[in-house]
């Protein structure tokens, strides 16, 4: 059963992926601050990736988002998820 909550927990997380500019921010906000380090998903590798894979591909619509939830998780957000995310920044 963990390893179907870690996918349907991934697949939270990407599930916006190409909506650009109608993403609903809400959405995202909470499938990411749900899934970070800390919590009992954001250890995992899938998880971390698809939080940095979400964050990147909305950073080329809304890249201050992006640039202010990372900064509003310094601790929170994995090294991997991080890197991503700001990858194209």
């Amino acid at each position: 059963m963990v390893g179907l909550r870690l996918w349907l927990r991934r697949t939270a997380i990407l599930c916006q992926l190409g909506s650009k500019a109608d993403t609903r921010l809400d959405l995202l906000e909470h499938a990411l601050a749900h899934n970070l380090v800390g919590g009992p998903h954001g250890h995992e590798f899938f998880v971390q990736k698809a939080i940095g894979w979400a964050l990147r591909e909305h950073a080329k619509t809304d890249p201050d988002w992006v640039l202010a939830f990372v900064e509003r998780h310094p601790e929170d957000l994995a090294p991997l998820s991080r890197r991503e995310a700001l990858k194209n920044l």
